[in-house]
């Protein structure tokens, strides 16, 4: 590590501060941490101008090193400081992973705090602002304009309806260099438990009516189809033009109390085959390539969907899936969010590590991008507050 001089005494207000020293501030505020050198030491670093934004070779940040050495005391000082929550080192752990594999559960729940308060945050100003799209800190997919991170990319895309060497159904998409996987077989079971939980006694002795966004493989349209009394109205809202044409080919088109509205959900969300219906028992939505804020955007329409204080909502929460962290963020906004619309969630764990047997994701994806890799899927379904 670099050993710095700290500044004169007196110094107060704004200096210039050069590369070169910006670095050995950095290095020298990452290894007084590790050293576990006092809180007051670690503050006149701060005070300094050290960055707390700096990563060392590793990828380590200031907030890596207060996990490394589990000392929620000085996490908390350096988030309240400015440290960046979500930076990732070179293993892609962020500073919250590293504390969950402590079981430091204190310093976890500071860094995961911090994370929804920055996405509050955003959501906020996003609602506010007269600029479109303010970018999320959390993933920033708006800056991926491939066919896996842009909407527009993705209807203009060709996929691909396939089986793959261990016979499993999937859809995917070529994005950059890689085949991502639009739907997958491995998602049935959750499809089969979201579809249980969904379908309460009363609305299936008069058949369900559903309505669901983003149709994929038709896994859990199936599903709701395979019921022994099948839904006496079942929209499907899909946009783009290979998956309508799949769906042409296996016969949706005939099936009977089935509406296919062809189109983007936020511009058929109005169509008047929807509006008239009257409101629905079952809502779901499983979109590709959308970014959690058009997620938050179909929350608020979702009480004017339902039907009543029975009807279900629920959504694959895949946001997120490949940290930990960024897991908890995504599902604990997800929380937040439909509480502010009046919806009360239930959240159910279903083990989905049983699809990756060799421990290498091997059964589950083949030559295929992850998009899930942990092993407990959090499987909300909500319902309009009791009042």
């Amino acid at each position: 590590m670099v050993d710095v001089e700290f500044l004169d005494d007196d110094y107060s207000g704004e200096i210039d501060i050069d590369v070169d020293t910006l670095t050995a501030l950095g290095f020298g505020l990452i290894n007084a941490i590790l050293e576990h050198e006092p809180t007051d030491t670690i503050k006149i670093w701060i005070d300094q101008g050290a960055p707390l934004w700096f990563q060392d070779e590793d990828g380590t940040s200031p907030l890596h090193a207060a996990a490394y050495v589990q000392n929620s005391q000085l996490v908390k000082l350096l988030i309240d400081e400015g440290a960046v929550w979500n930076a990732v080192d070179n293993l892609e752990n962020t500073a919250g992973d590293i504390a969950l594999s402590w079981n430091d559960g204190a310093s976890y729940n500071l860094i995961r705090d911090a994370g929804i308060r920055s996405e509050m945050l955003l959501s906020l100003l996003s609602s506010k602002s007269s600029l479109k799209d303010t970018p999320s800190s959390l993933i920033l997919r708006q800056t991926d304009g491939s066919a896996a991170g842009s909407s527009d990319a993705f209807l203009s895309s060709e996929l691909r309806f396939t089986t793959d060497e261990r016979g499993q159904d999937i859809c995917i998409v070529k994005a950059d260099e890689d085949e991502v996987g639009v739907m997958m077989g491995w998602e049935r079971d959750i499809m089969r438990e979201t579809v249980q939980r969904m379908s309460t006694q009363e609305n299936l002795e008069k058949g369900l009516k559903v309505m669901n966004v983003g149709f994929g493989l038709g896994i859990i349209d199936s599903m709701f189809q395979s019921m022994p009394t099948p839904p006496s109205i079942h929209v499907i809202i899909e946009p783009h033009p290979d998956v309508l044409k799949f769906m042409k080919a296996k016969g949706w088109h005939e099936k009977k109390g089935v509406i296919i509205v062809e189109g983007k959900w936020q511009d058929a969300i109005g169509d008047p085959r929807i509006l008239g219906i009257g409101g629905f028992d079952a809502v779901y939505t499983d979109t590709f390539s959308e970014s959690y804020e058009d997620l938050h955007t179909f929350f608020k329409h979702v009480p004017g969907l339902l039907s009543g204080p029975t009807s279900i909502f629920s959504f694959f929460n895949g946001l997120g899936a490949t940290n930990a962290l960024f897991y908890d963020v995504y599902t604990r906004l997800s929380d937040m969010h439909l509480s502010e619309v009046g919806l009360e969630v239930e959240w159910d764990d279903v083990d989905v590590n049983m699809y990756n047997k060799d421990g290498d994701g091997a059964e589950r994806w083949g030559q295929t991008r992850q998009y899930f890799t942990l092993p407990t899927y959090r499987l909300p379904c909500a319902r309009m507050k009791h009042l």
